[in-house]
Formats: C-alpha cells, structure tokens, sequence
C-alpha cells in the first residue's frame, strides 16, 4: 500500500465501511440494513485484495457476500414483510445495549492482546520480545483442534447459524 492510489483508496472504502456500518445499525427497514451490511462485507473483502490475500478477498465475497447475505435475505423475506417499519426502541433497552457492547468490546480486545496464538506466545509478549507472529501461525490457531485452537468454535457457529435459519423458515410456514 504505497501508491497515493492505493491510500485513497483505503480511505474512501473505510469511511464507507464505517458509514454503511452505523448505517446497518440505525435504519428502521430491515432490507436496508441488509444491503447496508452486504456494503460492509465487499469493503472488508476490498480491504484484503489490498492487502495482497487474494484467496481471502475471494472468500469474503463468495461465502459471506454471496452466500451469507442471500440467507439473511430470504430469512427477513420469509418471517416478516419487506416493508415493514421497525419499532424504536426504549431508551433503557439502548442503555443495555450500549453497556453490552462496550464490555464486548473491551473483552474482544482483552482476548486479542492477551489469548494465546501459539506456544504460549500472545500479543503482548511478542510485542516485548520484538518476535512476529506470522500468518502461519494466525491460520493454524484460528483451524487446528489443539489446545488454544478454533476450529471447534468456527463450527458450533455454522451448525448454530443453519439451526437459526432452519428455525425461521419453520417460523415463517407455520404462519
């Protein structure tokens, strides 16, 4: 990412991931948020043709812009009507949302500095030792069984999402 080109555009593709980010949150139609969300998801995969993982960028669109989004979308269009304007919500369940994330995301970032990625080895010690973590060793923590690996909890994950949608087209008939 040296050329001026390429800086630009990081820039342009991250403010629209942000907005189009607020955008999923905020908005009171649900086909919205799930356009606004397939936006996110090419940014991210712009994000790693950039970054030089062609294999990943491939993935991301396929799999998560292709196959994900597809699903959402029949999902709202079988349990709900496509127009349907979403209720607002109170200003206490907002604060418990808002006190959610904010410990979700101090967890998530705890669990990044401090999980262990190989050996014993987390971010924060590599950093004070001045040691790389290769992507390697990334590949093989997030699809090895071993200890400290997350292969398990990527597929409770998938069989979790294919139960939710099996559940909402059971929803969605018996209507």
């Amino acid at each position: 990412m040296d050329s001026v080109a390429n800086i630009i555009l990081y820039f342009v593709v991250a403010l629209v991931v942000v907005v189009c980010s607020c955008l999923t949150v905020l908005t009171h139609k649900i086909l919205r948020a799930a356009t606004y969300l397939l936006f996110v998801l090419i940014g991210t995969a712009i994000f790693y043709f950039q970054l030089g993982y062609q294999f990943l960028g491939g993935v991301q669109i396929a799999v998560y812009a292709g196959g994900i989004m597809v699903l959402f979308v029949f999902a709202i269009l079988l349990t709900r009507k496509p127009d349907a304007v979403v209720q607002r919500i109170g200003h206490h369940r907002r604060f418990i949302g808002a006190t959610v994330a904010i410990v979700g995301g101090v967890l998530l970032l705890l669990a990044l500095f401090f999980m262990p990625i190989s050996h014993d080895l987390n971010l924060v010690t590599a950093l004070e030792r001045g040691q790389m973590i290769t992507m390697e060793e990334i590949g093989k923590a997030f699809t090895g069984t071993d200890r400290m690996q997350y292969l398990l909890p990527f597929e409770a994950i998938s069989v979790l999402l294919l139960a939710s949608i099996i559940g909402g087209v059971t929803v969605a008939r018996k209507r």
